[in-house]
């Protein structure tokens, strides 16, 4: 059953953050996560929005929840913390 990651990303410094965020992407492709949604138009339609979403889909839960252990995130996720407002949470499909 495939699992989504889904971030909501506000960026306060984009060279900074931007620098940062590869190995993460790198990560994600070789835990077998494909991107559908990456920064692009969005529209809030109710509650709290984001300037950024992001939403990967992997293979399952256990997988999702792997690669956002995996180091290269958290290096990532360390990097960028003072630059970027985020919520992420990780869902299973159906």
């Amino acid at each position: 059953m495939p699992a989504y990651f889904i971030m909501r990303v506000d960026v306060h410094d984009a060279e900074v953050y931007e620098k940062h965020i590869g190995p993460a992407v790198e990560a994600v492709k070789e835990f077998g996560g494909e991107f559908l949604a990456r920064g692009g138009r969005c529209e809030q339609v109710t509650g709290q929005g984001r300037g950024r979403n992001v939403i990967v889909r992997f293979p399952d839960f256990e997988t999702a929840k792997a690669c956002t252990a995996d180091s290269r995130v958290q290096e990532s996720l360390r990097q960028t913390d003072g630059v970027c407002t985020r919520d992420s949470t990780i869902v299973e499909g159906l």
